[in-house]
């Protein structure tokens, strides 16, 4: 396993996220021109353009999927990250319900209740701690092993972005595809496909479509030509080559009992349901039945109406009104 230097990792981030304040800040530098820091002329290439670099990491967030949580931020009048491994975890997921973790914005149905309470069993914070370490792990081996087929090392590996299109979320991180760079599809080995359809694949992740940014390879001139007409999810699920692919890699781990879906220990808390446990507020995306015909979007808390996580395909709801717009019915 190739050891990555600690600067890598403690680097401030060059995007922040104020959640108190709802603001998204960040900090750069003067423009690298030929390896250093580019003349007044050169940042500045007209009346509203300036070149900076950014001044710290900047995350990616790997469109198209969902991991278990290696740490959240714990229930609680303070705000505190505390790693899923800590027990703490498992006493508050054994009861996430108990008014002694802090109220809900809103009810909670008693579908859903009765839901995530069949998945909490055992030690729910240890199972989801194991399978994130996995994740994880599977995920910096695959990047290791390109370094290795590519020759390359940390001074002159590089990665290839796609993006969908919003090109940054909420957090400050990129929202995007993401592979290795490697500009000739045949050599020195053929292309592989994106991370992010490699960790579906190893069954390391759960599959997590958020519309718009479903296909950035086959993006639509705009987001009013990427609404789906009523009635056709189905049909546009498959025949779009990337949701065809993310979703057949999925339900084959499935039946292969692969990583999350493992048959003697399986993932059954998603990482999405162990957010919104946790921040004690309830789903507010709507989602749309990918192997379905119809025409309504599901209200954000009868997602489970969808049993299998690669036939969502979720719906933030300042979108709605655009879907209702082409003819969409909304649940209450």
């Amino acid at each position: 396993m190739l050891s990555f230097p600690d600067g890598l990792t403690s680097m401030p981030k060059a995007i922040r996220t104020d959640s108190v304040n709802n603001r998204t800040t960040g900090l750069a530098t003067p423009g690298i021109y030929y390896g250093k820091p580019g003349s007044v002329r050169q940042q500045v290439h007209d009346g509203d353009t300036l070149n900076v670099s950014p001044k710290g990491n900047v995350a990616v967030r790997l469109l198209g999927i969902d991991t278990p949580e290696v740490s959240f931020a714990f229930p609680g009048p303070t705000l505190r990250f505390v790693d899923l491994q800590k027990d703490e975890w498992n006493q508050f997921l054994s009861s996430p319900f108990d008014e002694k973790w802090g109220a809900y914005k809103t009810m909670v149905p008693a579908e859903l209740r009765t839901l995530i309470q069949s998945k909490v069993v055992g030690q729910p914070g240890t199972s989801h701690f194991e399978h994130a370490t996995k994740a994880t792990d599977g995920f910096r081996q695959v990047v290791t092993d390109d370094m290795r087929i590519m020759g390359q090392d940390l001074d002159s590996f590089g990665y290839y972005m796609n993006f969908g299109f919003e090109i940054m979320d909420g957090f400050g991180r990129f929202l995007c595809l993401i592979n290795r760079d490697q500009p000739d599809r045949d050599k020195p080995t053929r292309r592989p496909p994106t991370y992010n359809m490699r960790l579906l694949q190893r069954g390391l992740a759960f599959p997590y479509f958020i519309w718009p940014n479903v296909n950035p390879w086959d993006r639509p001139d705009s987001i009013m030509q990427a609404v789906i007409p009523p009635g056709k999810a189905k049909q546009m699920a498959e025949s779009d080559s990337e949701l065809v692919m993310a979703r057949g890699h999925v339900k084959r781990a499935r039946a292969n009992h692969v990583g999350i879906f493992d048959a003697m220990d399986p993932l059954l808390l998603e990482p999405f349901e162990l957010r919104f446990l946790s921040r004690r507020e309830l789903p507010s995306r709507y989602v749309i039945d990918l192997t379905s015909d119809s025409d309504r979007l599901i209200h954000p808390h009868n997602y489970f109406s969808v049993p299998n996580s690669e036939d969502r395909l979720w719906l933030p709801s300042i979108y709605v009104p655009l879907f209702e717009k082409a003819g969409w019915k909304v649940d209450a």
